[in-house]
């Protein structure tokens, strides 16, 4: 795990801004897929959250073939992520990504805490038109190997670990292979 690269750069100021990820961007190759400039920044805590898989307006996600993660307020609950560190000229790729103009995610500000217990603000996403749905286990695959490969805290690592995903056996897009193998390549 890299080390902790938030300091100095606890605002939104300046040219870059902080996103925390708390699903398949957690893993380094997704990010970097649309997002070239994200740097690890910390890991950290979104307190009074919990994590949701879902598909927005009840359609299965063509990407991934299941639900796909959001999260929604939920007191005494809490979801780890990672912030990265990314250039202003990457809001754009990062909003097409969450589908942000289609209204699949919606823009948030959040506050979250670092394992140092500081506080810092991120950009983040919030899936608000869904139906709760199992991810396919290849969506669940990249988010606990993102959650290993940054060390968020093993006890939560575990939780995404015993998530039930759906059953979905078949192909996804040559695109996110592509990003699991290097992804596995990365953690043996």
């Amino acid at each position: 795990m890299a080390s902790s690269d938030c300091e100095g750069h606890a605002g939104q100021e300046g040219e870059t801004f902080l996103y925390f990820a708390y699903g398949s961007n957690l893993l380094t190759e997704r990010i970097h897929l649309r997002n070239p400039s994200a740097v690890f920044c910390c890991v950290a805590r979104l307190q009074d959250f919990k994590l949701d898989f879902g598909n927005f307006q009840g359609k299965m996600s063509e990407r991934w073939h299941g639900g796909i993660a959001t999260i929604f307020q939920s007191p005494g609950d809490e979801v780890w992520g990672v912030v990265w560190r990314m250039n202003k000229s990457n809001i754009s790729s990062l909003d097409e990504q969450e589908g942000v103009k289609s209204g699949v995610y919606v823009v948030i500000e959040i506050k979250v805490s670092t394992q140092e217990g500081k506080e810092i603000t991120c950009r983040s996403y919030l899936m608000t038109n869904y139906e709760s749905a199992p991810p396919s286990p290849q969506y669940k695959k990249v988010i606990c190997m993102g959650a290993k490969e940054n060390g968020l805290p093993q006890e939560y690592q575990e939780k995404l670990k015993a998530i039930e995903p759906n059953e979905y056996k078949g192909k996804i897009s040559d695109e996110m292979e592509d990003i699991i193998k290097k992804g596995e390549s990365k953690l043996s």
